[in-house]
Protein backbone atom coordinates (compact mmCIF):
# COMPACT_ATOMS: atom_id res chain seq x y z
CA UNK A 1 0.00 0.00 0.00
CA UNK A 2 0.95 3.78 -0.65
CA UNK A 3 1.96 6.17 1.50
CA UNK A 4 -0.54 9.44 0.92
CA UNK A 5 1.22 12.37 -0.49
CA UNK A 6 2.09 15.29 2.79
CA UNK A 7 -0.49 17.90 1.92
CA UNK A 8 1.88 20.91 2.49
CA UNK A 9 3.93 19.22 -0.71
CA UNK A 10 0.70 18.48 -2.77
CA UNK A 11 0.01 22.58 -2.17
CA UNK A 12 3.64 23.35 -2.77
CA UNK A 13 3.53 21.41 -5.99
CA UNK A 14 -0.33 22.71 -7.12
CA UNK A 15 1.36 26.20 -6.47
CA UNK A 16 4.55 25.61 -8.73
CA UNK A 17 2.20 23.90 -11.36
CA UNK A 18 -0.18 27.06 -11.58
CA UNK A 19 2.72 29.29 -12.26
CA UNK A 20 3.70 26.94 -14.90
CA UNK A 21 0.08 27.32 -16.67
CA UNK A 22 0.76 31.19 -15.92
CA UNK A 23 4.01 31.56 -17.19
CA UNK A 24 4.56 32.52 -20.75
CA UNK A 25 7.62 30.32 -21.12
CA UNK A 26 8.79 28.05 -23.90
CA UNK A 27 8.65 25.14 -22.11
CA UNK A 28 4.93 24.68 -21.69
CA UNK A 29 5.03 24.76 -25.15
CA UNK A 30 6.68 21.35 -25.93
CA UNK A 31 4.19 18.77 -26.93
CA UNK A 32 5.43 16.26 -24.10
CA UNK A 33 5.05 19.08 -21.52
CA UNK A 34 1.66 20.66 -22.52
CA UNK A 35 0.10 17.13 -22.99
CA UNK A 36 1.46 16.38 -19.45
CA UNK A 37 -0.28 19.40 -17.87
CA UNK A 38 -3.52 19.22 -19.45
CA UNK A 39 -4.15 15.66 -18.12
CA UNK A 40 -3.05 17.11 -15.01
CA UNK A 41 -5.54 20.65 -15.00
CA UNK A 42 -7.95 17.68 -15.68
CA UNK A 43 -7.33 16.00 -13.16
CA UNK A 44 -7.33 19.09 -10.43
CA UNK A 45 -10.39 20.92 -12.02
CA UNK A 46 -12.26 17.22 -11.34
CA UNK A 47 -11.55 16.94 -8.03
CA UNK A 48 -9.11 14.21 -8.28
CA UNK A 49 -7.89 12.70 -4.81
CA UNK A 50 -4.21 13.64 -3.93
CA UNK A 51 -2.84 10.51 -4.78
CA UNK A 52 -4.10 11.08 -8.40
CA UNK A 53 -3.14 14.87 -8.53
CA UNK A 54 0.65 14.17 -6.83
CA UNK A 55 0.51 11.19 -10.18
CA UNK A 56 -0.53 13.91 -12.55
CA UNK A 57 2.21 16.54 -11.07
CA UNK A 58 4.33 13.44 -11.16
CA UNK A 59 4.16 13.45 -15.03
CA UNK A 60 4.84 16.62 -15.58
CA UNK A 61 7.74 16.77 -13.79
CA UNK A 62 9.15 14.29 -15.75
CA UNK A 63 8.35 15.77 -19.17
CA UNK A 64 9.80 18.92 -18.17
CA UNK A 65 13.17 17.19 -17.04
CA UNK A 66 12.94 14.89 -20.36
CA UNK A 67 12.67 18.25 -21.87
CA UNK A 68 15.47 19.63 -20.30
CA UNK A 69 14.18 21.85 -17.44
CA UNK A 70 16.67 20.21 -14.67
CA UNK A 71 14.22 21.94 -12.21
CA UNK A 72 11.03 19.72 -13.09
CA UNK A 73 7.93 21.38 -12.01
CA UNK A 74 8.79 22.65 -8.07
CA UNK A 75 12.16 23.68 -9.19
CA UNK A 76 13.56 21.20 -6.96
CA UNK A 77 16.96 19.21 -7.32
CA UNK A 78 16.94 15.38 -7.39
CA UNK A 79 20.31 15.82 -6.00
CA UNK A 80 21.07 13.64 -3.27
CA UNK A 81 21.05 15.35 0.86
CA UNK A 82 23.16 14.65 3.64
CA UNK A 83 22.68 15.40 7.35
CA UNK A 84 23.68 19.10 8.49
CA UNK A 85 24.14 20.06 4.39
CA UNK A 86 22.11 22.51 2.77
CA UNK A 87 22.31 24.33 -0.61
CA UNK A 88 22.29 28.03 -0.20
CA UNK A 89 21.90 30.73 -2.62
CA UNK A 90 24.40 33.90 -3.23
CA UNK A 91 23.76 36.82 -3.88
CA UNK A 92 25.86 40.25 -4.68
CA UNK A 93 24.63 42.82 -1.82
CA UNK A 94 25.84 46.35 -1.36
CA UNK A 95 29.08 47.31 -0.31
CA UNK A 96 28.32 50.27 2.04
CA UNK A 97 28.25 50.81 5.22
CA UNK A 98 24.84 51.59 5.16
CA UNK A 99 23.67 49.20 2.80
CA UNK A 100 20.73 49.82 0.27
CA UNK A 101 18.86 46.72 -0.03
CA UNK A 102 19.26 45.70 -3.64
CA UNK A 103 19.85 42.07 -3.77
CA UNK A 104 20.82 40.23 -7.05
CA UNK A 105 21.89 36.98 -8.03
CA UNK A 106 25.67 36.40 -7.92
CA UNK A 107 26.95 34.17 -10.58
CA UNK A 108 29.79 31.98 -9.01
CA UNK A 109 32.31 32.54 -12.41
CA UNK A 110 31.62 36.13 -12.28
CA UNK A 111 32.88 38.89 -10.36
CA UNK A 112 29.64 41.45 -8.39
CA UNK A 113 28.14 44.08 -10.40
CA UNK A 114 28.96 47.48 -9.47
CA UNK A 115 26.50 49.22 -6.83
CA UNK A 116 24.97 52.46 -8.71
CA UNK A 117 24.24 54.42 -5.61
CA UNK A 118 27.79 54.13 -4.18
CA UNK A 119 29.56 53.58 -7.29
CA UNK A 120 32.09 50.51 -5.64
CA UNK A 121 31.51 46.74 -6.83
CA UNK A 122 29.04 44.67 -4.66
CA UNK A 123 30.43 41.86 -2.55
CA UNK A 124 28.64 38.41 -2.72
CA UNK A 125 27.35 36.92 0.46
CA UNK A 126 24.82 33.74 1.38
CA UNK A 127 21.41 35.39 0.71
CA UNK A 128 20.04 35.17 4.60
CA UNK A 129 16.42 34.14 6.02
CA UNK A 130 16.15 37.79 6.56
CA UNK A 131 16.11 39.09 3.25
Amino acid sequence: MTEPPDRSELAHRTAAFCALLGSSGNVRRLPEVRAAAERALTLLRSGADSAALAAGYDDVDHALRRAGHAGGLAGDSRGSTAPGVAAHLKVAVCPASTPCTRLERARDLLPAPPCAVHGARMRKARLEPER
